[in-house]
């Protein structure tokens, strides 16, 4: 069997809501578990960000996460500034904007994904620095956001 081209387990699927917080506590009632804390998407100084290739310091989120025990469920609230996540809002409202693998090398997996046909439309580091993400635009074949996740 060849390899992936990404990964071949999923790790997240994210949510693109307007608010987050009220978003946050009818999934908790719906999974029956406790709410999560908010946080933002972090400094510019420490993610990085990119949005198509140029530094985007203003785009950022807030974000909430559930830990379930096959998947993890990611909602994020963009702040408004261009960003793949605004963009989703402004283009299709609120919904899955992603599905998401754990990868090891993001920059060989951006590669092996734009091979494939494939768009990098954001890319940063963690809030925290302890890891890295990319947005892989594969609508055109594959009908879907797909995000590449590589923890330190």
């Amino acid at each position: 069997m060849a390899n992936p081209v990404l990964a071949n387990r999923l790790a997240q699927v994210g949510f693109i809501v307007r608010d987050v917080e009220a978003t946050k506590i009818k999934f908790a009632e719906f999974f029956g578990v406790p709410v999560p804390p908010t946080c933002d998407g972090g400094k510019y100084e420490v993610t990085g960000t990119t949005v198509n290739g140029e530094p985007a310091p203003d785009a950022n989120c807030f974000m909430a996460f559930f830990d379930l025990e096959n998947i993890q469920l990611e909602l994020i609230q963009p702040n408004g500034v261009k960003s793949t996540w605004q963009d989703f809002l402004d283009e299709h409202g609120e919904g899955i904007h992603h599905i998401a693998f754990p990868v090891k090398n993001t920059d060989e997996k951006i590669k092996a994904a734009e091979k494939f046909g494939a768009v990098c439309v954001q890319r940063g580091k963690y809030g925290g620095g302890n890891g890295e993400y990319a947005y892989l635009d594969f609508t055109k074949d594959l009908k879907c956001l797909m995000e590449t996740l590589e923890s330190y």
